[in-house]
């Protein structure tokens, strides 16, 4: 297989009930912008993926499946053990939908109504949406504020600690010393951890991604993920989760395959999933070298428009994180205005994650597509700050 890939070539998505494009109106109101919103590529998977899935349909029955049986979990193993030099023990893995619907039985397990769960602010609004939708309490602290961390996991019922690594929406890397403390903090206080890492293969600039197994110790913890983030392929659905007590993954097991009848996973996310691990590393380095060209065009443009900003990149993902403040943005709803009825653009505001001035912007599309985003964001910042017509 070839490991010369295209990523600026344009791919149509219109008319393929994409959400991101599709259903732009949903969330904007307005139809037809162009859109860098939800969290997924415009770039077609790997090829190799691909070829996979092909083979796959070609065989023509798609009955009734079992995700222990085949490669599956010795793929996953394969990729821990040549990305992040770690070795799991396969039979701590699980199976979900999705790494949402992962979360949401691991809260209903480890939580009681009213209970309190812990997050790092700004936070990802599918974290927000899942804890009050199960009707707990969420507590944000501020990335690295620690005092303020263990004061919320002190609390006699805060309960579990979601850790988002890396973290979405800023893109931050946890160190593995940063992580050690998390984990220490939440034994003291016998709090339990999800580590959602389903933006993990995407780490930029050489940091390593640290797993949470590396640090976990004996306290209650699960680790939940997929390959479709870094593959682009969430559609087809499917995620894992390593979790740590035995008592624990027989409890999920039994939730998931027999409460919610989800014990025959979708096939073909299989298929992709063993493919990614096994042939997609080339795909995804380059990839991650694509995407990094694109956020360092953001830091370019962006800091050449608004020198106060000094914008950088993300340690990790295709999502720009960007403070406005200090180029005079004070006002969310102007700018989202200007945004969508003047320059028909659609960007993430800042306030669905907490934060009042910022932007999230999707860059895991051709180049072409960033530059367009990128002059009507500063546009629009221009207009709103006083500085445009």
């Amino acid at each position: 297989m070839s490991t010369s890939y295209d990523f600026d070539t344009v791919i149509d998505r219109r008319g393929t009930w994409c959400v991101q494009w599709d259903g732009v109106a949903d969330r904007f109101g307005v139809d037809g912008l162009l859109p860098f919103t939800i969290s997924d590529m415009d770039f077609a998977t790997a090829p190799e993926v691909l070829a996979a899935l092909r083979a796959r349909i070609d065989h023509g029955v798609f009955g009734y499946t079992d995700w222990r049986l085949g490669d599956f979990r010795s793929a996953v193993a394969h990729w821990y053990a040549t990305r992040y030099d770690t070795e799991i023990d396969t039979g701590r893995l699980v199976y979900g939908p999705s790494v949402l619907s992962q979360l949401s039985q691991l809260l209903q397990m480890w939580t009681a109504e009213g209970d309190g769960v812990v997050v790092h602010t700004p936070t990802y609004d599918g974290f927000r949406k899942a804890i009050t939708g199960l009707g707990r309490e969420l507590r944000g602290v501020p990335l690295g504020d620690t005092e303020a961390l263990e004061r919320e996991l002190a609390r006699p019922d805060s309960t579990v600690l979601v850790v988002c690594s890396p973290h979405n929406p800023s893109g931050r890397v946890w160190t593995e010393a940063e992580l050690a403390g998390m984990a220490a903090l939440a034994a003291r206080h016998g709090v339990a951890v999800i580590s959602d890492e389903i933006h993990a293969d995407f780490v930029l600039g050489g940091r390593p991604h640290v797993p949470w197994t590396r640090v976990a110790g004996d306290g209650r913890w699960a680790l939940v993920t997929s390959a479709s983030k870094s593959f682009n392929f969430p559609a087809l659905t499917g995620s894992y989760g390593i979790i740590g007590r035995p008592e624990d993954r027989t409890e999920y097991l039994r939730r998931m395959e027999t409460a919610e009848g989800l014990a025959s996973p979708a096939v073909l996310s299989l298929t992709a999933h063993i493919a990614a691990y096994r042939e997609g590393g080339p795909w995804l380095d380059a990839a991650r070298a694509y995407v990094a060209g694109n956020l360092a065009l953001v830091a370019e443009r962006l800091n050449t428009a608004f020198p106060a900003l000094e914008w950088e990149p993300p340690q990790a993902g295709y999502l720009a994180w960007i403070d406005l403040r200090r180029a005079g943005v004070r006002d969310d709803e102007a700018l989202q205005r200007v945004l969508i009825e003047r320059e028909r653009v659609a960007v993430m505001p800042g306030s669905t994650y907490g934060a009042d001035g910022f932007v999230r912007l999707n860059v895991g599309c051709p180049r072409g597509k960033v530059e367009a985003g990128l002059a009507a964001l500063i546009r629009g910042v221009e207009a709103v700050a006083g500085r445009g017509a």
